[in-house]
């Protein structure tokens, strides 16, 4: 069965339990018939995904404020959360079938489940089964440069020269494959590997700044590519891509 949440539980129950699964609200009123012709279906497809998706009920009446904030004009207006916001959305009635696919596309993948899982045998199976999964390429690449693979990590991350972390583990391995890379490009390259972030985009940025041609190129990616991977928002992310722009324009 559904759980009733009002505005006193809404950031517990939603907002917070979105972070570990998708939860699913169902916007209704005791009056309307289309919402409890709905209720028992949405219940039914919920309760089939075995927990990886979790109902929870507002009734407009009594909750009108939590209604107007997300934009409820009609009901039944189902909404669905992630990371505590809405991902997807439907209203009024819908046939089973449609009710599938909107839940479906909310319950992780076996590729997703893999990748979270993220050991080398986990990611490879994710690939096997979802060849454009560009993150469990990346991570799998990660591993194998570690191990000084890069033949094989280059392999796996041709052509996925869109995604910014595969564009920037790209250029780490042609920037090391480069005739005489310097000891400053080598020492960053090193500490990238460690996970030593500050130390790697310091020195990367000042052999931009030295280098030229293709060299300051594969720098500039290498660059990006570790802003991608840190997030944009990210203190690191802020401060070089600003350094990095002056220096290069």
């Amino acid at each position: 069965m559904a759980r009733d949440v009002d505005a006193a539980t809404w950031d517990e129950e939603v907002v917070a339990r979105s972070r570990e699964r998708a939860v699913v609200v169902d916007f209704w009123a005791e009056w309307c018939g289309p919402c409890r012709a709905l209720a028992p279906q949405l219940e039914t497809a919920v309760r089939a995904r075995a927990g990886d998706v979790e109902l929870v009920k507002v009734d407009v009446d009594a909750e009108p404020a939590l209604a107007a904030r997300y934009g409820v004009q009609g009901i039944p207006a189902v909404k669905a959360f992630r990371d505590g916001r809405v991902v997807d959305e439907f209203v009024g009635v819908q046939p089973r079938e449609q009710i599938d696919a909107f839940l479906d596309g909310l319950v992780p993948s076996d590729a997703d489940r893999l990748v979270a899982v993220g050991d080398e045998e986990s990611l490879r199976a994710a690939i096997a089964a979802d060849p454009h999964r560009a993150d469990a390429r990346v991570a799998l690449a990660r591993m194998l440069l570690a191990r000084g693979e890069s033949g094989e990590a280059r392999a796996l991350l041709d052509g996925f020269e869109h995604d910014r972390a595969a564009a920037g583990l790209l250029a780490r391995i042609e920037l090391a494959a480069s005739d005489d890379p310097t000891a400053q490009v080598t020492g960053a390259l090193e500490a990238l590997g460690q996970g030593e972030f500050e130390p790697a985009l310091a020195a990367l940025l000042l052999a931009a700044v030295e280098a030229g041609g293709d060299t300051r190129d594969r720098i500039r990616r290498v660059m990006v590519g570790v802003f991608g991977e840190l997030g944009d928002d990210h203190d690191l992310s802020v401060a070089y891509r600003r350094r990095l722009a002056t220096a290069l324009y």
